[in-house]
């Protein structure tokens, strides 16, 4: 297996060199908060926190008076102080909805944010704001004093085994295709079918699928090799009906030459012969799975990464073994997603057990 850090490296250069262009439209406050958390957090963790800081003070210029006059970049720590829980709870209700301004077309769109994009957010200025009050520079967290907003649990989204099987058949078919779709599934076929069963068989993430080469793929232990978030790796091990799919598209993929030499070892390409995007995938992901399941529209390759999940768990009942599948460094968060499988099946079980027929129930006593 080969070093597949290259794409990896390429891809924290860009959020590394997006996160400085950012940082120039923010407090200079915010450049030192991000240097103190380089070395415990990814590119893409700290490229997050800037983009939800920057809402965060283009809100305070354009809704709270005070801050009316002052660019965020020239912010200082005596405007810090100015900031008030009500202007934290009134950024809270603004990103329920507010309009967003696309900086290449110019075209405005709503943007709406539900219970856990507003978490994320809130959660992200909370660790500004303490990073602020530890290091002196206003005198209390008053982030701290917003309540963040009530998750409610949502039944895990996945497919059902026949759901699985339609989703493969329409790749094999064409069947459910427009006419312009069918024309390209002649060329992408056998590299669809590769990647939905690479997700299905592994759950593997969408990022990670993107990052893979052909050299990580090993058939004589039927793993292959996976940067997962943060940069660490990982060997997967994949069933032969996986590896059956890789080897017949390697035999197409190795008759391509990308456009570009960085390009040369990627595993999955586009048409443009060019590594496939996240985004890429996504929608092909999202154009089969309409196909099967119909009812289920927020198909992707998450919920295809939760249908293995939960695949698994009903397979071994072992939470710490998906938790280890599926990356999670904390169980917890496979045991948030899955363990409400157990007590479905714990009603089940009390369904299932027979008991004898009693003729006369005693009767209650009040």
């Amino acid at each position: 297996m080969a070093d597949s850090l290259n794409y990896h490296a390429q891809a924290t250069i860009k959020r590394m060199n997006r996160l400085r262009a950012l940082e120039k439209e923010l407090p200079l406050v915010c450049t030192d908060f991000f240097r103190s958390i380089s070395q415990t957090t990814s590119s893409l963790t700290r490229l997050a926190y800037a983009y939800d800081f920057r809402l965060f003070f283009q809100y305070l210029t354009r809704e709270n008076p005070f801050f009316a006059d002052t660019e965020p970049r020239f912010m200082t720590d005596k405007h810090l102080q100015m900031i008030q829980k009500r202007d934290i709870d009134g950024f809270q209700e603004y990103l329920m909805q507010y309009y967003n301004n696309n900086e290449e077309t110019g075209e405005t769109s709503v943007v709406q944010n539900h219970e856990l994009g507003i978490m994320r957010k809130l959660c992200s200025l909370r660790s500004l704001f303490d990073y602020l009050y530890k290091n002196g520079h206003i005198d209390g967290n008053i982030a701290t004093l917003v309540e963040l907003p009530k998750i409610h649990d949502k039944p895990i989204l996945r497919l059902e085994r026949d759901e699985m099987q339609k989703m493969l058949d329409a790749v094999s078919s064409g069947e459910g295709l427009t006419p312009a779709q069918q024309r390209y599934l002649n060329y992408t076929r056998v590299r669809d079918t590769a990647i939905l069963l690479l997700f299905l068989g592994t759950g593997i993430r969408v990022s990670e699928c993107v990052g893979l080469n052909m050299d990580d793929l090993d058939f004589e232990l039927n793993a292959f090799l996976v940067t997962r978030k943060g940069g660490d790796q990982s060997i997967l091990y994949f069933p032969d009906q996986v590896a059956d799919a890789l080897k017949a598209y390697l035999v197409q993929r190795k008759e391509i030459v990308p456009v570009n030499d960085q390009d040369k070892d990627a595993l999955f390409l586009s048409l443009q012969k060019k590594r496939m995007t996240q985004r890429a995938i996504e929608n092909m992901v999202k154009k089969y799975a309409l196909i099967a399941a119909p009812l289920k529209k927020r198909i992707s390759p998450h919920k295809l990464r939760s249908t293995f999940g939960t695949n698994l768990y009903q397979e071994t009942g072992d939470i710490y073994l998906v938790a280890d599948v599926l990356g999670h460094s904390d169980v917890n968060t496979t045991r948030r997603h899955y363990a409400a499988m157990s007590d479905a099946n714990k009603r089940k079980a009390s369904r299932m057990v027979p008991l004898p027929v009693t003729e006369n129930p005693p009767e209650s006593k009040e």
